[in-house]
């Protein structure tokens, strides 16, 4: 019976602490994240290929395997 209740008392601490310790650590996070004003920094490009292209992929083809077709209808990679 003693370690029945040694668990219990443990166990309750437990999840006392977890529900104290998560939303604490969870605003230290959100104030010391970079961009943690809300701005997302992500950065964004562009290829320097004109026209338009489709790239084609399959299941049936190995891992990583890309087919590009360009709009005159030529290919390139793993078609």
């Amino acid at each position: 019976m003693g370690v029945l209740r040694v668990t219990l008392l443990f166990g309750s601490a437990a999840v006392a602490l977890a529900l104290i310790l998560a939303p604490a650590a969870d605003r230290y996070a959100k104030s010391h994240v970079v961009g943690g004003d809300g701005i997302d920094y992500m950065a964004t490009g562009s290829i320097g290929q004109s026209g338009s292209y489709t790239i084609r992929r399959s299941v049936l083809q190995k891992s990583g395997a890309v087919c590009i077709i360009l709009a005159d209808g030529r290919r390139s990679g793993d078609c």
